[in-house]
């Protein structure tokens, strides 16, 4: 790889705050906020909104939408035979 081109590549913690789940990995990504990781190195941290952890499919806690409704307005729409 040339010198200069490519980001910086290490180790970063991200951390779900809705699940309250943390996993250390390697990153291009970087953050000014730090936090003490298990093994006692201090590490970048970015706060993400969802992860395996918390993410519908994953979880199987899907929410079901309003699809009878939306089928009533079509119907009211475009008639019922189409």
């Amino acid at each position: 790889m040339r010198n200069g081109v490519h980001p910086s590549y290490g180790p970063v913690v991200f951390r779900d705050r809705a699940a309250n789940y943390t996993f250390l990995t390697r990153s291009t990504m970087t953050s000014e906020k730090t936090i003490e990781w298990e093994d006692g190195h201090t590490y970048p941290v970015v706060d993400v909104e969802i992860s395996n952890v918390s993410h519908p499919f994953y979880t199987g806690t899907a929410r079901v939408l309003d699809t009878a409704g939306r089928v009533e307005r079509f119907e009211r729409r475009y008639g019922k035979n189409g």
